[in-house]
């Protein structure tokens, strides 16, 4: 099984349409256009009844005390975990691409809604949790909601992006998921999978 992007290429640099945040030269972040990239996926095996995408970042500082702050620095060294950016199970077995933007295409206050759309049924990313607390974000994160690493962090993100393909055609699993629950749902149920990887950073002193 193999997977490609138009949107960027494999360990390459993600552009910054795909990001919900982006550089500005004098508050350093500002919202980005939040499009979906484009996904291609060929030579899925015989009995795939459905897919899945899950993109994480692994490079996520475990700590954000000193997160987007003047005169600090998020350093190399910090331990990081894992950030779900998009979950979307029961993607049909006759699908084997998904345009830019499909899932997303804006920077939406409050989140996405869940549930199933016409190309899979998404499920929570990790804005959920991140941007809970603010008046004006927090919410319910659904689909996919692309790169916004702080801005002060001295490591570039690794954004990986993985499908799989499945023999169930649904998952059965609440609306409310996550990226890790639908890890383990998919467990016994992977025929293969396929993996790219974008990086991206907001810091001009890190080269994505």
């Amino acid at each position: 099984m193999q997977l490609h992007s138009n949107s960027f290429r494999d360990n390459g640099p993600i552009p910054t349409e795909f990001a919900f945040g982006k550089q500005h030269p004098t508050q350093h972040m500002d919202l980005s256009n939040n499009r979906s990239p484009h996904l291609r996926w060929t030579d899925a095996p015989a009995g795939t009844k459905s897919f899945a995408i899950i993109c994480v970042d692994p490079d996520v500082p475990t700590s954000f005390d000193d997160g987007n702050q003047e005169g600090k620095t998020i350093k190399a060294s910090l331990p990081r975990t894992d950030f779900y950016h998009w979950t979307l199970v029961d993607i049909p077995a006759s699908t084997s691409e998904l345009a830019a933007g499909a899932d997303s295409d804006r920077v939406t206050p409050k989140g996405k809604p869940l549930g199933k759309t016409p190309h899979g049924q998404r499920g929570l990313n990790d804005y959920t949790n991140f941007m809970a607390g603010d008046p004006d974000m927090g919410g319910t994160y659904g689909g996919y909601d692309g790169p916004c690493p702080p801005w002060n962090d001295e490591i570039v993100h690794h954004y990986v992006f993985t499908v799989y393909a499945l023999s169930v055609s649904t998952l059965n699993i609440p609306d409310r998921f996550t990226g890790p629950d639908a890890i383990k749902a998919m467990q016994n149920h992977v025929l293969a999978k396929a993996s790219i990887t974008g990086t991206y950073s907001l810091n001009p002193a890190v080269k994505a």
